[in-house]
């Protein structure tokens, strides 16, 4: 999401600003400006998306009680800690 919004404000800016045609009926200033605004809230987004993944490692454990002959199953998760 991060690079799609770097790129959605990078062809705003050049609709906005590198542009020096026209189409009849479209000012290439606004549609520039509007994707320049949906680039930065798409990277903001990204960015949130990112910082709010944590990690999880789960391992488990199988063997068998010497004593009864019994499978002994054990299971422990490492959560990664909210940045």
């Amino acid at each position: 999401m991060v690079v799609g919004g770097v790129l959605l404000f990078v062809v705003g800016a050049i609709l906005a600003f590198g542009v020096s045609f026209a189409v009849p009926g479209v000012s290439m200033w606004v549609i520039g400006i509007i994707l320049m605004i949906a680039g930065a809230v798409l990277f903001i987004v990204g960015l949130v998306a990112m910082m709010r993944r944590r990690g999880a490692t789960t391992v488990e454990r199988t063997a068998v009680d010497p004593a009864t002959g019994n499978s002994v199953r054990s299971s422990t998760t490492n959560v990664d800690p909210p940045a």
